[in-house]
């Protein structure tokens, strides 16, 4: 008599690890994304931190702070490398502010960014701004920092991270 030993596995028992493998997959995919999104935010508050430093240079060097944030007055000026973008909007909020409203000499400045995760310890100790009419002449119209808002509407983020000079 002659005995056969077949070895392998079964298709319950393929199954089951093909499973196991698709949740333990999931689990990591769904823990990498909020870690993607932690990153996004350290980076949006790094580069905030360097462009008020560049425009604390420039309010050095012209006594007050430019209308618009543009490679023209910070970068040519040699205030700062290269100007930061946020990862996913592009460019940050910045609005020059005055004493008056249309004022030509810009004394103040509001600049923000939306964050993706709520509930961020930055947002503890942001300003929270309200919108000023006392707009530079030539910046856009001011935004609203309160942390349960975008800093403009139509931004990805879910709280709005602001500073003041």
């Amino acid at each position: 008599m002659k005995k056969s030993y077949q070895r392998g596995f079964t298709l319950i028992e393929l199954l089951v690890v093909i499973a196991i493998i698709g949740i333990l997959s999931s689990i990591v995919l769904a823990s990498l994304n909020s870690a993607r999104q932690k990153g996004r935010d350290a980076r949006r508050l790094s580069d905030i931190k360097q462009l008020q430093l560049a425009l604390e240079l420039y309010y050095d060097s012209n006594s007050q702070y430019p209308a618009t944030l543009s490679t023209t007055t910070l970068v040519d000026g040699g205030y700062i490398s290269t100007l930061p973008t946020d990862p996913t909007a592009g460019s940050y909020t910045y609005r020059g502010l005055s004493t008056s409203a249309g004022g030509a000499i810009c004394s103040s400045y509001h600049i923000g960014t939306s964050l993706e995760t709520s509930g961020h310890s930055a947002l503890d100790s942001d300003a929270d701004a309200v919108a000023t009419l006392n707009i530079c002449s030539g910046s856009a119209a001011d935004f609203d920092g309160e942390d349960a808002n975008e800093c403009t509407s139509g931004d990805a983020g879910v709280a709005c991270y602001d500073v003041l000079p």
